[in-house]
């Protein structure tokens, strides 16, 4: 007689039910990927160069910004000969640059407060709000983004001469404001909607109106974005110079970014002037950049999703 081999038990779970037994298949090792040598030597070459690419102009700044004038614009190449702080000094005592250095602050705070004022409003609007002209009006926005900035400088010339604006500080607040809003209220619209509307609707039954709604619910939500949107507004007006150079006339009113142009005359450039101006410039920027770092890549991608 042949012998007819049993099926094998059926396992019991833990309510005392039998659970099929599962045929048994080999289970497959996710493979290890090894590189080889050569591979691995040409990829770690390629970040090297890349790296170096990257951070070999800001190194040279930096490292000429010590140099004495005839040693930056000497053809030999070192790190840093005859280092002095004298570049500093000059540019700190004899020149306006503590003026335009003011004037940069002012501007660029104030564009970054009113674009994120006016931003953030016009977002939250758009995002909750079914109104007549939604969609148009974010088509605007859109569209204002496709002109390229010499286009815009002649009209938003005309519009501040006719307010009588011209060689003054808010024809940069609201001309840089005009880049800094349309893309701001897009990104902030963007980061509105992953917000749930349950929370707006909680907030009214508790007797919230719709601005103490965006102020005390919606806006603490959305700090990631806001930090953000504050950065690129403050960089935009920061390091700005075409509505520079075309709305102001004297040198007390020049901004950091417009009156560096000084150091490159025509026929003597003062490179080693440049440098060291060009470093100080970079310290308010990588100060704002600390503040909102934390928030840069939760700010970025937020907008990315919907509810």
């Amino acid at each position: 007689m042949s012998q007819i081999s049993a099926p094998p038990p059926a396992a019991v779970d833990a309510a005392g039910g039998r659970v099929p037994a599962r045929r048994g298949r080999p289970v497959r090792r996710p493979t290890r990927v090894t590189r080889s040598p050569l591979r691995s030597v040409l990829l770690h070459a390629t970040l090297i160069v890349a790296v170096l690419i990257a951070i070999g102009p800001i190194v040279w700044v930096l490292l000429s910004s010590f140099k004495p004038g005839h040693a930056v614009q000497s053809t030999e190449l070192s790190l840093v000969k005859d280092p002095t702080l004298d570049n500093y000094a000059y540019v700190l005592t004899e020149t306006s640059f503590v003026r335009w250095f003011l004037n940069s602050v002012v501007v660029a705070a104030f564009t970054m407060l009113i674009g994120i004022l006016i931003a953030a409003t016009t977002g939250y609007a758009v995002s909750r709000f079914n109104f007549p002209g939604r969609r148009p009006l974010m088509m605007v926005f859109l569209v204002t983004q496709m002109f390229p900035m010499p286009i815009l400088i002649v009209p938003i010339y005309m519009i501040m001469a006719g307010l009588g604006l011209i060689n003054t500080p808010p024809s940069l607040i609201i001309a840089n404001l005009t880049i800094a809003v349309p893309f701001c209220a897009w990104m902030l619209k963007g980061y509105f909607d992953t917000i749930p509307r349950a929370l707006d609707e909680a907030a009214a039954m508790d007797g919230c109106g719709p601005f103490r709604t965006f102020w005390r619910v919606v806006l603490p939500l959305a700090r990631p974005a806001l930090a953000v949107t504050g950065f690129y507004a403050f960089l935009t007006a920061w390091g700005e110079v075409a509505y520079a150079s075309a709305f102001i006339q004297e040198d007390r009113n020049f901004t950091l970014a417009y009156g560096l142009q000084q150091f490159v005359p025509q026929f003597n450039p003062q490179w080693e002037y440049l440098t060291s101006a060009a470093v100080l410039v970079t310290i308010p920027a990588g100060i704002v950049f600390l503040f909102a770092q934390r928030h840069l890549v939760s700010g970025l991608t937020g907008g990315g999703t919907k509810e």
